[in-house]
């Protein structure tokens, strides 16, 4: 570790089971601490970053409390992605009036930025926060950055451009008060995209609703009969779109249902996934069937298209059993591994150009 990362503390806010600060652990930074409501995560997060879990809502985080986290660090630096389900584009309907109640976590991120002052900031978040005119959080959040002294840059990422094997934009911001700062260039084109088989082909095969014997995240979840004829009909790269009328859907049948055609899809060996999402171990959520098996993914598969290591953590070993619903929430709502190497690695090349 060089002197500079020495010198260095993060901190994540709403850090989940820590995708992104595991990609500042992987780039040898020391996490302090991460922050989050969800006391499902504290086990993972713990066990793989070698870090402090706190449970607690960002609004009763105090300037107090970050500063003691940052401690005597030189560089400080904020990070994390309040949680994205207020920006969904369901959230938005015509002559829907502004209430900024929806935006609360965001501001609370920009009050902890004003009290605390970080020397570098990260935040992550969906792409469509950038488009959203009817309610200003995203410009009031880079207004009261740049009041601060930042210099602020933010970009809309295309994952694969980066390794992650998965179609997955996302709103990347950095800002510092060093200097000038951007992310690192593309790692990847079209031509060497990372893609499902990269990342899931070598799996042992498994049936609908069995674990794998050698690793119980390797679980795919049971099929009912309907759904288990669906997808042995279903064709390779296809959907319900190519089932016969007797399998499909009466909302499929409407007209209105052809705008889901990727609804019950099988994914495809040559090129990325889907965005994964909480519920990405569901067949009927998704282009969410594994290309050749009759099943769903599985968590295993969910976890390594979101760039988790092999040897995670998700699960204490001493517990009997799991939830399957509480894991695949957690790797859904993650922010992807390599995405918070990304991240880091950029952050690092900063530090060396003005510390």
């Amino acid at each position: 570790m060089s002197k500079i990362l020495e010198n260095t503390t993060v901190i994540d806010l709403f850090c989940g089971i820590g995708g992104l600060s595991h990609g500042f652990v992987k780039g040898d930074f020391k996490v302090a601490a991460g922050i989050d409501i969800d006391e499902t995560c504290k086990y993972s997060f713990e066990a793989n970053n070698k870090s402090t879990f706190i449970s607690k809502s960002v609004y009763d985080i105090s300037k107090r409390e970050i500063n003691e986290l940052f401690g005597n660090a030189k560089c400080k630096i904020l990070v994390g992605c309040a949680p994205c389900q207020p920006f969904s584009s369901y959230t938005f309907k015509d002559g829907e009036k502004n209430d900024n109640e929806k935006w609360k976590l965001l501001y609370e991120f920009a009050r902890l930025v004003k009290e605390t002052q970080p020397d570098i900031i990260s935040m992550e978040n969906v792409s469509q926060l950038v488009n959203f005119k009817k309610a200003p959080v995203f410009e009031d959040f880079l207004s009261s950055l740049k009041e601060l002294g930042y210099f602020v840059y933010y970009e809309v990422v295309n994952c694969p451009d980066y390794g992650i094997p998965q179609n997955r934009k996302r709103l990347v911001l950095l800002a510092s008060k060093l200097g000038k700062i951007k992310l690192i260039p593309k790692t990847h084109s079209k031509e060497n995209y990372v893609t499902v088989k990269d990342a899931i082909g070598k799996l042992p095969k498994i049936n609908d609703g069995e674990f794998c014997k050698k690793d119980k995240l390797h679980f795919a979840r049971k099929l009912t009969p309907l759904n288990k004829k669906r997808i042995q009909k279903t064709p390779y790269g296809g959907s319900w779109i190519d089932w016969s009328d007797d399998l499909k859907l009466k909302c499929h049948k409407k007209e209105s249902g052809k705008s889901y055609p990727s609804v019950y899809g099988r994914m495809k060996w040559e090129e990325p996934s889907p965005t994964m999402t909480t519920h990405c171990i569901g067949y009927g959520n998704g282009r969410f069937g594994h290309p050749e098996q009759d099943r769903a993914i599985s968590l295993r598969e969910a976890s390594l298209l979101q760039t988790f290591p092999i040897d995670y953590k998700f699960f204490d070993k001493k517990e009997k059993t799991f939830s399957s619903v509480v894991i695949a929430r957690q790797i859904g709502n993650a922010v992807p591994v390599k995405l918070g190497e990304v991240i880091a690695e950029s952050i690092k090349e900063h530090l060396n150009q003005f510390l």
